[in-house]
């Protein structure tokens, strides 16, 4: 009986929907990027809206609403209108966040009970970078260092308990060492940041690195990803060097 009701429940939401499809979108729509232009939510969020755009024939307009390692931007989109004219580019940190404010004994300023999930636009591991002149040419040589220098070695990430964040602490948990940790607004700054020498390392999604990559300023260490992709062959994972 239950099992009917349900049924019959998803089906009158579906004509419901049906009825209305044909008006949607009929004014603009907002997509919401929660870091600063320049990390990879902003890099995807843009050519995204803009292939929306074409395709809904409504302007998808992209907006920026960065801190605290996108917590303003995914409650900003927690209290929206859930209307379909409110849309968020967001990242795994979004998942993250929540549960540390309850670690923390904080009131989590939305859950992810407040947002429905679209599409997987993207799932590329992030990696950890290091400048090209610097002393590191492997994991092992930054390992061997930073055991050295407990705390001396200095790394940037996109926001307290964002992604780069997280699985950051991951590492260094796993190897056993310690390294300054200084967070920024998001992964466009937290790039800056490394490349200027404002810090030593930096965590970042391939799409940012790359390019840094190619021109001979930044190298690669290692990736988080559960194996090596495609695109960057040569680079060992953690997992592959024991981590």
């Amino acid at each position: 009986m239950k099992t009917s009701i349900a049924v019959a429940a998803l089906c009158a939401a579906v004509l419901s929907l049906a009825a209305h499809a044909q008006s949607y979108p009929s004014r603009p729509i907002t997509m919401i990027s929660p870091f600063p232009p320049g990390g990879i939510s902003d890099l995807t969020a843009r050519p995204f809206a803009a292939a929306m755009t074409r395709l809904l024939g409504e302007s998808v307009v992209v907006e920026n609403k960065a801190g605290a390692g996108g917590a303003v931007g995914y409650a900003h989109v927690a209290r929206a209108a859930p209307d379909g004219y409110t849309i968020m580019m967001a990242l795994s940190s979004v998942a993250i966040i929540p549960v540390a404010d309850e670690v923390n004994g904080r009131q989590p300023t939305y859950t992810m009970a407040d947002f429905t999930p679209i599409a997987l636009v993207s799932a590329d591991p992030t990696v950890l970078m290091a400048p090209a002149n610097g002393p590191w040419k492997s994991l092992k040589d930054l390992v061997a260092d930073a055991k050295a220098r407990p705390g001396k070695i200095s790394f940037s990430t996109s926001g307290i308990y964002g992604t780069t964040h997280t699985c950051f602490e991951m590492f260094l948990q796993a190897a056993g060492i310690r390294m300054l940790h200084v967070p920024y607004k998001g992964g466009g700054p937290s790039m800056a940041a490394a490349l200027s020498g404002e810090v030593m390392l930096t965590a970042q999604s391939p799409g940012v690195a790359n390019p840094h990559v190619k021109s001979g300023k930044m190298r690669l260490l290692a990736s988080w990803g559960g194996k090596r992709t495609a695109a960057l062959p040569d680079v060992p994972t953690l997992k592959e060097l024991g981590y």
